[in-house]
């Protein structure tokens, strides 16, 4: 199969590749969902992730979702791993014309991919509720308590998409247009089951379809290569 998808992936001219959780855990970032994941974060703060990363949390209880986000969210030294290296390098080629992610870590952009659609935004971005003034993650990264912008004193917050809000759809417009010009979408590390990102796939009209997740999904039916395996090992096998 590693040989049919590397010859795939030559022959192709616009392989667009949509990932999900599944590829920043090689980097050790825990998947939110996975039982060792983020939801040991539930007995420390007594709230569900799901809750602490909304939008009302963020306005009503903000100290605890900065420590929420500071202690768990936040990476600042992980570094990408063979699959973000093997996308770049296949981008270089000319072959990738498009890397769709629904992770916040920037590691796609770290491993020197330059067309990179972030559904959710990225923890690299920050910005003031006040005047507006951007920030670096090494800002967010040292803020103590609730950071406040050096310019009005307004909260900092992540330009990331949290629950309660709605995805920038430029960007969901970029993945469209990306997925629907593909003729050949790799799909890995999402159990593609979060709408309204896993509602992408329908605008996908070519014939070939590769799914790489150690667990199954609704679409298995419709891929006609499945690996579940390391996403970085079967990406890696094919420069």
């Amino acid at each position: 199969m590693r040989n049919k998808l590397k010859r795939w992936m030559e022959e192709s001219r616009s392989i667009v590749f949509f990932g999900g959780a599944g590829v920043s855990t090689e980097s050790q970032i825990p998947d939110f969902r996975s039982a060792d994941g983020l939801y040991q974060a539930e007995n420390e703060f007594s709230h569900r992730p799901e809750e602490m990363l909304s939008h009302d949390f963020l306005m009503n209880q903000t100290e605890t979702f900065f420590r929420y986000y500071q202690s768990y969210i936040l990476h600042p030294q992980a570094q990408p791993n063979p699959a973000h290296c093997a996308l770049a390098q296949w981008e270089e080629r000319g072959n990738l014309t498009g890397v769709i992610t629904q992770n916040i870590d920037g590691l796609h952009q770290a491993a020197g991919s330059k067309r990179v659609m972030e559904l959710h935004g990225s923890v690299h971005q920050n910005y003031c509720v006040g005047c507006g003034a951007t920030y670096p993650l090494s800002f967010m990264v040292a803020a103590e308590g609730i950071p406040r912008c050096t310019k009005c004193g307004a909260m900092v917050r992540p330009d990331v998409t949290l629950y309660g809000e709605s995805l920038n759809q430029s960007v969901m417009q970029a993945a469209v247009d990306a997925i629907r010009g593909a003729d050949l979408l790799i799909i890995g590390g999402t159990s593609l089951v979060v709408y309204p990102a896993a509602g992408l796939l329908r605008y996908f009209s070519g014939e070939r379809l590769v799914l790489i997740n150690k667990e199954a999904t609704p679409f298995d039916h419709k891929a006609q290569l499945i690996f579940r395996e390391s996403i970085g090992k079967v990406l890696e096998e094919t420069l």
